[in-house]
Order: C-alpha cells, then sequence, then structure tokens
C-alpha cells in the first residue's frame, strides 16, 4: 500500500493493485502529466520494496548473491541481479552501501523481498548477518524531467544534489530527514529519489509537489510511458525470467567478480558473443497486447513485452522480445529487410523497427538495452 494514500487521494487520484501494492494509478489524464515531466517536472511514489542487510559480513554475503559489485563505500549504489542456476533473471535490485549506520539497504520489486529475505535467511550460516523487510518504514519518491535537478536544488537542505548515478546524499526537506539518490535514468529524464522515514512522507510529498520548483504528481500509467519511450525494460513486463544477456542490461553485469549463482551462463554467452532474443523497439500500426506475437514474414520471431500510445509521439510503440537474427538483420542480403508485423485482434498489423530510445530526454536510460558487437 502507498505510505500517503490520502494524500494522493486529496488530490485526485486513481489507484490500483501492483504487485501486491496499491498504488498510484494516475490523477487524471496521464497523458497531460507525462507531457508535464517530459518538459519540466513530475513527482511520483515508487512502490519498491525495502530490505535491510546489517552484520559484519553483510558486504561479503550480498556480494556472493548477486551479479554486480557491492558499493564498498558509504554513498555509493549499485543495480543488480538475483539469476538462478540456469541463469535467467529472479530479481532486479537496488544496493546502497550506508556504511554510516553500518548497513546495505535493497530497494527490490515489493513481489520479490519477502522471497529473497526468506531465502536469504536460510543461507546465512554462520555468517553475521541479519535481513529485515523495512518496506513498511521508508517513503520513496521519484523527481524527474528536464528541471529535475532545479527541483531538488529548491527544496534539499544542508548538502548538494548528488551528480553521479546511483549516489546519495543526505539532508533534509523542511523538518524532515531525507535521503537523495541520483537516479539512473530510467524514465529518459534527469531524476533522483528521495528516501524519507514513513511517518514523515506526507510532508516530503508536499514539499516535492509544492514546495520550491512546482512537480506535477504522476502515478504508474505515466511511468510506464515514460520507461517505455525511454527504451528501459522493467522487471516484470521485459525482465523476469529472462537471460542478461538476452535484454542487454550490461550495467548490471560485472564480469571480473567472483563466483555467483548463474554466472557460469552469463560469461559464457557473453564470451560466446550471440543471445537467443534481443529487446528491440517497434513502431505498430495498432495497440497490441503484451504477449502478441511478432512475425518475420508468415514466421513467429517473438512477443511483444509491453506497449502503450506514446504522448510524445502520438504512435502506438512496443518493446518486443525477438529472435537475434531478426535484431540484428543476421543472413539477410545487404538490400533486404524483413517485414515485420504484430497480431492485433486477429490480424497481422505492420510494424516498424526503431532505435532506442524512442525518444530523447534530458538523460539516457543506463538500463536502456545494449549488445556486444559480433
Amino acid at each position: 500500500m502507498t505510505v500517503i494514500e490520502s494524500v494522493h487521494a486529496d488530490h485526485g487520484a486513481t489507484f490500483e493493485q501492483r504487485g501486491g501494492r496499491r498504488v498510484v494509478a494516475h490523477y487524471g489524464r496521464p497523458e497531460r502529466t507525462h507531457v508535464a515531466v517530459r518538459n519540466v517536472v513530475g513527482v511520483t511514489e515508487r512502490g519498491y520494496g525495502v530490505l535491510v542487510v546489517e552484520g559484519e559480513d553483510r558486504v561479503d554475503f550480498v556480494d556472493n548473491a548477486i551479479s554486480n559489485r557491492v558499493p564498498s563505500e558509504d554513498g555509493e549504489g549499485r543495480y543488480a541481479l538475483l539469476l538462478d542456476p540456469q541463469g535467467a533473471i529472479e530479481t532486479d535490485m537496488y544496493v546502497y552501501n550506508a556504511a554510516d549506520g553500518d548497513r546495505l539497504l535493497l530497494f527490490l520489486p515489493p513481489t520479490e523481498r519477502e522471497r529473497v529475505a526468506e531465502d536469504w535467511r536460510g543461507k546465512t550460516f554462520i555468517q553475521d548477518v541479519e535481513i529485515t523487510d523495512a518496506t513498511d518504514d521508508f517513503g520513496v519518491f521519484g523527481v524527474y524531467g528536464p528541471q529535475a535537478t532545479e527541483k531538488i536544488a529548491s527544496v534539499l537542505n544542508e548538502s548538494a544534489t548528488p551528480s553521479r548515478p546511483l549516489s546519495f546524499v543526505r539532508g533534509t526537506m523542511g523538518e524532515a530527514g531525507v535521503t537523495v539518490v541520483r537516479d539512473d535514468g530510467l524514465a529518459g529524464e534527469e531524476g533522483y529519489e528521495v528516501v524519507c522515514a514513513a511517518s514523515e512522507a506526507a510532508d516530503v510529498f508536499d514539499t516535492l509537489a509544492n514546495r520550491g520548483q512546482a512537480a506535477a504528481p504522476f502515478g504508474y500509467r505515466t511511468w510506464e510511458t515514460l520507461t517505455l519511450e525511454a527504451g528501459t525494460p522493467l522487471f516484470e513486463s521485459e525482465l523476469s525470467g529472462r537471460l542478461p544477456n538476452d535484454c542487454g542490461v550490461r550495467n548490471a553485469l560485472d564480469f571480473e567478480k567472483g563466483c555467483y549463482v548463474g554466472q557460469e551462463v552469463v560469461s559464457r554467452i557473453e564470451n560466446r558473443g550471440r543471445t537467443g532474443e534481443r529487446l528491440v523497439g517497434l513502431a505498430v500500426e495498432a495497440v497490441p497486447d503484451a504477449g502478441a506475437a511478432v512475425f518475420a514474414d508468415d514466421a513467429a520471431v517473438g512477443e511483444v513485452t509491453r506497449t502503450a500510445v506514446s504522448p510524445t509521439r502520438d504512435e502506438s510503440l512496443a518493446l518486443a522480445a525477438v529472435d537475434t537474427d531478426v535484431a540484428t538483420g543476421a543472413g539477410a542480403e545487404e538490400d533486404e529487410v524483413d517485414e515485420l508485423t504484430v497480431r492485433v485482434d486477429g490480424e497481422e498489423r505492420a510494424a516498424t523497427r526503431e532505435a532506442l530510445p524512442f525518444v530523447e530526454g534530458s538523460d539516457d536510460s543506463k538500463r536502456r538495452p545494449r549488445y556486444p558487437s559480433g
């Protein structure tokens, strides 16, 4: 559940269920708030699950489990994955080193927090590690747009805004203590996440929405169109159950670190230089459903993972997972291009390959699919 539901309701919010949590879908006319974020700045409540990992062995324990290195210094964060033995993504997460408090903070999809916490508690053995589900203790708000830095600077006291992706600073907003994280460009715009105690979340949201430079409140419908336009794969739609190599999320992988579950599969595919499928962008004549089949000529070559009508481009856009040969044009003649179609309401509708991101903003998503050459 959102930590400030009554506040959102006062703003005219419509709610829906996402990942077992009640979240804001929109405040009316989500396409209008989308434009506000693209042109100025907006604020939204993020629905993370939060785990706190403490104890002397916390860094080694988490580092041995995830696909990227745990940051070694206070004030730093990393994006990482948990993989199964076949290399498929079980969850993604952000790992922040809050060494001043002798703890790691893990932000992950709310659907996965209980499973990860239970699994890890069963693997601590004699290690000095304590894992706590602290989801209900925090409020987390995202601030995005080409004027996001100016917005944060106008209300953040006792610190400058963090400049490096996933670095963070501590300060105050009004009377509330906050941690401000520079985000990794998921919306395709400058972005920050503001973390506070749940008891102070209403005051922090009011500060972000109304004080200093005003920010337009927005919900998950707008978040989905922003991240789609930015070419950002999300856990629920693009990442879950797929190989990270197929998804192109190279920022989540450290190929030099020690062993973790699924590493052998990921490294073998990386060295081979080919994957089974790739995420691509499509412009489609009509809006397909997620899971709609993608065809090259008469052959099924993949499926749509997420789609929406882009408020910026006013056309139907989609992310799709398609066979690598189709994505790269391998085996095609120099002047031959596969004619792609997507099945919409039982009919084949033309689809055109589009380079990602679909829309150029004030930042570039660090999670946008990137693949090795070859």
